[in-house]
């Protein structure tokens, strides 16, 4: 079977991946598969797991919080902020669900963050109208 090389590379991790015989991601219109001598493609991909297996047939599995890949000329590069790898398809999942969750929880941290940092921007601007009113 003809094989490619991958490029995984995110903010803190780089990994040149030989022998790649299949990749199976996800983007908006779907699952995809990709081939050696595949024609050139770019995508975005979701959040989530991808595959690829390489010539000893072992699947890995790649955590993303989403991404970009583009293949070319028989290599495939794929682009993220940071991505957890491995063979174990159980704890990449629960892996990949803590991070979701420790996400969720910082969006929820900062929106109370701002939503407090507005009522006193509204207090301070109320108290200020009132000074200005009172001074007239």
């Amino acid at each position: 079977m003809k094989d490619f090389v991958m490029h995984l590379q995110s903010a803190t991790q780089y990994a040149r991946i030989e022998q790649v015989t299949q990749f199976v991601g996800e983007d908006a219109s779907g699952s995809f598969g990709i081939l050696a001598g595949h024609h050139r493609m770019m995508t975005s991909l979701l959040f989530g797991l991808a595959r690829f297996r390489t010539k000893e047939e072992e699947w890995q599995f790649i955590a993303l919080p989403g991404g970009v890949l583009y293949f070319v000329e028989n290599e495939l590069f794929l682009n993220t902020r940071r991505y957890l790898r491995g063979t174990d398809y159980a704890e990449i999942t629960d892996a990949l669900e803590q991070q979701l969750r420790s996400e969720e929880a910082s969006l929820r941290d900062l929106k109370e963050s701002l939503h407090r940092l507005e009522e006193e921007m509204f207090k301070r601007l109320w108290s200020l109208g009132r000074e200005r009113e009172a001074s007239t």
